[in-house]
């Protein structure tokens, strides 16, 4: 596992393009800075990618860009300037270095409530589809504040839904409520196909407690049913600062194999949403079981 040597970040995202590796990360309360690599080990501070949303105040989160057709299409959070309540943006730009620039001049999609954390897959078939947290901030089930994973197709361009979201994730299992009674998370979801199955990781529990952990379920089609995995989660606290590993996202080396980004606290006595980035290798098992080496 590498541990960089970048602080004060979370959800971190690596784009690969060509020899250099990009780094995205919730790092900024106006916006988004990235880093660049060659190594995954030495990166270097770029500045801003992204800034002056139009429709977004503050709490800009969980980056991720990618490539499509030549352009570079950053999906993010952020808190809607209408209403103060968190949505997903959508923003383009000629460059994986921006500057990226919004689609429209408001969020993304407005199901009249909290989403964040989107990701998307780019199935081999085509098609698209984005998946996001229902965040528990405004989400309340049986008096529970509790975050839910929803899915839908999307256009090739993702500014336009082509199903309705379905549920396909939320928090049941005992390793997922170790947070109290009162809030509940399956959140920061990301996709990765592998031998005809859909994986899907997500992160339990409270981002600021050492418990906060990756889990994956498996289907067998994109909108699922997902199945959570017996061996989950995957990648939890240990010992010493190994604290609150969460929020992963997969991408593929110049050596061809499949790695994971994801943060750990930077305090671990005192675990807060100052977090650094990790990098660990993802491997499947002759059964089907997903790990992440660390």
């Amino acid at each position: 596992m590498i541990r960089t040597e970048i602080t004060g970040i979370g959800d971190p995202f690596i784009l690969r393009v060509g020899d250099t590796y990009y780094m995205y990360a919730t790092n900024a309360a106006d916006g988004f800075r990235y880093y660049t690599s060659q190594n995954l080990t030495d990166w270097t501070d770029c500045g801003y990618c992204y800034k002056n949303s139009p429709w977004g105040e503050d709490s800009f989160w969980a980056p991720e860009v990618y490539e499509r057709g030549g352009k570079y299409y950053l999906l993010y959070t952020a808190r809607w300037k209408k209403n103060h309540s968190l949505r997903i943006g959508l923003a383009v730009a000629d460059s994986p270095a921006g500057e990226f620039k919004d689609v429209t001049d408001g969020p993304l999609f407005d199901f009249g409530y909290a989403a964040i954390d989107a990701t998307v897959l780019h199935d081999d078939d085509g098609k698209d589809y984005i998946y996001y947290s229902r965040d528990c901030s405004e989400n309340v089930i049986d008096g529970v504040h509790t975050s839910q994973i929803y899915a839908a197709e999307i256009s090739s361009d993702l500014r336009t839904f082509l199903t309705e979201p379905v549920l396909v994730s939320t928090p049941c299992k005992s390793w997922e409520l170790l947070s109290g009674d009162e809030w509940r998370w399956n959140e920061g979801p990301y996709l990765v196909k592998h031998n005809g199955k859909y994986y899907m990781n997500f992160s339990v529990n409270c981002y600021a407690s050492r418990e906060y952990s990756v889990a994956y379920s498996v289907a067998d089609k994109p909108l699922g049913p997902f199945i959570k995995a017996d061996d989950n989660p995957i990648l939890t606290f240990g010992e010493g600062d190994f604290s609150g590993p969460g929020h992963n996202a997969i991408f593929e080396g110049k050596d061809g194999k499949l790695y994971t980004a994801f943060h750990i606290h930077t305090h671990p006595e005192a675990p807060s949403g100052n977090r650094r980035a990790c990098i660990g290798e993802v491997q499947f098992t002759n059964d089907g079981k997903m790990k992440i080496i660390v």
